[in-house]
């Protein structure tokens, strides 16, 4: 079965601005609002056990790139709702980065064990290849490099099937983090700063590697206790239990994992001067910005931060060579000291300064492709006249 939900209305910046927690529902007075971007389409096959949801947020820049996530919901509408959140998101970091695509996300519903996962990828792979380009899959919780490959042998174009972002995301997280230490303490490099990461993962591992070899001191949580000592033993860091992040003291708390791990009630118990990751939606909602510079702590965008897995991503399809992909996501750092900087000379978080550069950049687009299409009809008008004549 497909089902699609088509909303010509571009993504207007604010619907990033939810409230909702992981797992509840984005609500507007009080009723669930699933019309929030372009397209949403829900993908069954029951005989393949697949359950999964393709979230088309905005394409004005280009087909919408994004990640499948593979995990368990509580019900349907929670992963159509965090489908639409994560796409959302998706179209602030691509845009902010300067590449062209637009923002997009799918989420397939984990399912029961037993269930053949090359045929279950392969269906999806299949929905994919309906939405006619302008889903563009890339990896994400829950999926791999051999699943999206599986996608691919289904005819879908996809990202991320040969090799994995990982080690760019973190590379750019670290460029953004040296950018906001030597904004905030106003020197050169990091040595002797304490960067707390949550979570050990591929990319916090090399994030982890990366700061280290620059003279940060490290210190790991995960709720993998034995990967976390692991990654620390490696880089000559320490553990902190993963209840215990938020009130442990360091410079740097660079969250690596889920999503929302800062919220209202919890900015009051942060003991880190900065707050930059890896992870998506690291706010409960956006009035956190607004709560941390409050407190003195410098936030650093998740969209501004993470963007170097896609433009990895940009830099493959684009035949770059390793050395311009390098070169393009250490870039990061210099539009995190772009913001951090005008944000310090206004009234405004960095947030807030980020999300108004992505309505620019998309409103100037738009105008753009307007005119163009304004252009291509008179073109057709003046031949329709002469072939009269």
């Amino acid at each position: 079965m497909l089902v699609a939900i088509l909303n010509p209305v571009h993504f207007p910046c604010d619907i990033c601005n939810q409230t909702e927690e992981a797992g509840d529902v984005a609500s507007v007075a009080g009723s669930t609002d699933h019309w929030q971007g372009e397209q949403l389409v829900l993908c069954r096959d029951d005989a393949r056990g697949l359950r999964a949801v393709i979230a088309i947020n905005d394409t004005t820049l280009g087909p919408g790139l994004g990640g499948v996530r593979c995990v368990r919901y509580p019900s349907d509408t929670a992963a159509i709702s965090e489908a639409q959140r994560l796409a959302a998101a998706m179209t602030l970091k691509n845009a902010f980065a300067g590449l062209p695509f637009g923002g997009a996300k799918s989420v397939i519903i984990a399912p029961e064990r037993g269930v053949d996962r090359r045929g279950l990828m392969q269906r999806f792979g299949e929905f994919v290849l309906r939405t006619g380009g302008a889903y563009l899959p890339g990896v994400d919780m829950g999926t791999s490099v051999t699943d999206l490959q599986t996608m691919a042998d289904s005819g879908a174009e996809v990202s991320c099937n040969a090799e994995d972002p990982s080690p760019w995301t973190a590379l750019g997280v670290a460029a953004a983090i040296r950018a906001a230490i030597e904004h905030v303490d106003q020197r050169d490099g990091i040595q002797g700063t304490r960067v707390l990461i949550q979570g050990a993962g591929h990319v916090g591992a090399a994030l982890a590697r990366d700061l280290a070899a620059s003279g940060a001191e490290i210190v790991v949580a995960d709720i993998d206790a034995e990967r976390a000592s692991r990654v620390a033993a490696e880089v000559g860091g320490s553990n902190v239990a993963p209840d215990a992040v938020i009130s442990t003291a360091c410079d740097v708390l660079a969250p690596c994992s889920v999503a929302k791990v800062i919220a209202a009630e919890t900015v009051p118990q942060l003991r880190c001067r900065m707050l930059i990751g890896a992870a998506n939606d690291t706010l409960a909602d956006d009035g956190c910005a607004t709560l941390l510079a409050r407190r003195g702590i410098t936030y650093v965008p998740d969209f501004v931060s993470n963007a170097g897995g896609v433009i990895h991503i940009h830099a493959l399809r684009a035949e770059h060579t390793e050395k311009r992909l390098r070169s393009d996501v250490l870039q990061i750092g210099s539009r995190t000291r772009e913001v951090l900087e005008t944000a310090a000379g206004s009234d405004h978080t960095p947030l807030q300064i980020a999300v108004e550069r992505v309505r620019r950049i998309l409103a100037d687009a738009r105008v753009a492709a307007d005119g163009a299409r304004s252009s291509g009809a008179a073109r057709r008008d003046d031949a329709r006249t002469l072939s009269a004549a």
